[in-house]
């Protein structure tokens, strides 16, 4: 029974800062609408990107390039 109510109130005393920033979203979103529709590109090689986790990267690390509000890459 202890864990259901500490687990309660680690719930209510959560952070309320954001990790993302929203326009770090829209790059995000802009990114996996060029994948679905073909146009997205990886880096040097040049090849179609055709997975969903890759062009969050991508987006990401364009954000993070803009100095938008994004956690740094865990390596």
């Amino acid at each position: 029974m202890a864990t259901k109510k500490a687990a309660k109130k680690k719930a209510t005393t959560k952070k309320s800062t954001r990790k993302y920033s929203p326009s770090a979203g829209e790059d995000v979103k802009r990114e996996m609408h060029e994948m679905h529709l073909g146009k997205l590109k990886s880096g040097r090689s040049g090849k179609k990107v055709t997975s969903r986790k890759q062009a969050i990267a991508i987006g990401l690390s364009e954000a993070r390039k803009e100095g938008k509000k994004v956690p740094k890459k865990k390596s």
